[in-house]
């Protein structure tokens, strides 16, 4: 059953967000990204039974806008939005439950407002940088964002998909191809439509390519001061993740922080797989600290 949701906009520095409440409760924000809200609607509509969910459009994505799209999106400047975020709804501090890219700006947001948030749960966040095999991972993307200029949006996300969906180290030889779209995927109609995406779309793929990919798998944590446990900080991964990049990033991070990683349902993408398993998991944890 879906809960009642209300949109707004927040203007923030540099552009305008647009934000979705549902709910009612203690103030609980749902990010990702390059997700947007609507990825996260039907987990959103689980958590509302207790909570006062937000979900957002990140920076330049979805329905948010930037004013120069021509500049980086960091997760500095995410962390700003969502500070700002939390300031506009009211009832901070927050918990988050923050997945993917979200759970990099999350851990910004944790770093530099950490009077605005009570616990972060930061699903599987590519902070890739912490690894062993990290200038591998950057060849990697350096090829992705080399796709993208060369070929578009296809090549990129073909790409891009490959690495996240890698199995164990990246070598010098970089990661096989996975096949994009999955075969089976998409009826014929819809994947007609899929291959021409709107005038937004491209803009978002465009963004995120050159300029939110780089600044978010490059992103060093602010360990020390995530250490302090004010605010509380959980590092979660998939039971289904294997040996996929982020898991191993989430790990290394959590061995940084002296903290033991909790397991959640699914994959990487387990709020869309699974959420009324993945909110049961967010909840106990939220309400163990």
């Amino acid at each position: 059953m879906s809960a009642q949701r209300a949109s707004h906009h927040l203007d923030v520095s540099g552009g305008r967000l647009y934000y979705e409440v549902r709910g009612s409760g203690p103030l609980l924000l749902v990010i990702g990204q390059p997700m947007t809200s609507a990825a996260f609607g039907p987990l959103a509509d689980v958590l509302a039974e207790h909570h006062t969910v937000v979900t957002y459009d990140p920076h330049g994505l979805g329905e948010s806008t930037v004013d120069d799209s021509s500049l980086d999106v960091t997760p500095e400047i995410q962390a700003d939005d969502l500070a700002g975020l939390v300031d506009a709804v009211g009832g901070g501090p927050a918990d988050v439950f923050a997945s993917s890219g979200g759970a990099v700006a999350a851990l910004a947001l944790a770093a530099r407002y950490p009077a605005r948030v009570h616990t972060v749960v930061a699903h599987e966040p590519p902070v890739t940088e912490l690894l062993p095999d990290a200038p591998h991972v950057r060849a990697v993307i350096d090829d992705i964002e080399d796709a993208y200029r060369a070929s578009g949006s296809g090549a990129a996300w073909g790409k891009f998909v490959s690495l996240v969906m890698h199995d164990g180290p990246v070598t010098v030889e970089g990661v096989p191809p996975a096949t994009w779209p999955p075969q089976g995927s998409a009826e014929p109609d819809a994947a007609e439509e899929a291959s021409a995406p709107s005038e937004k779309q491209l803009a978002d793929d465009e963004l995120f390519f050159l300029r939110m990919l780089k600044p978010f798998t490059r992103y060093e944590p602010a360990v020390e001061v995530l250490r302090s446990g004010d605010p509380q900080v959980v590092i979660a991964v998939g039971e289904a993740s294997g040996g996929e990049v982020a898991r191993r990033s989430a790990l290394a991070l959590a061995e940084r922080l002296g903290t033991p990683a909790i397991t959640f349902p699914g994959d990487h993408g387990g709020f869309m797989a699974d959420p009324q398993a993945l909110a049961r998991a967010i909840r106990q944890t939220l309400t163990e600290r």
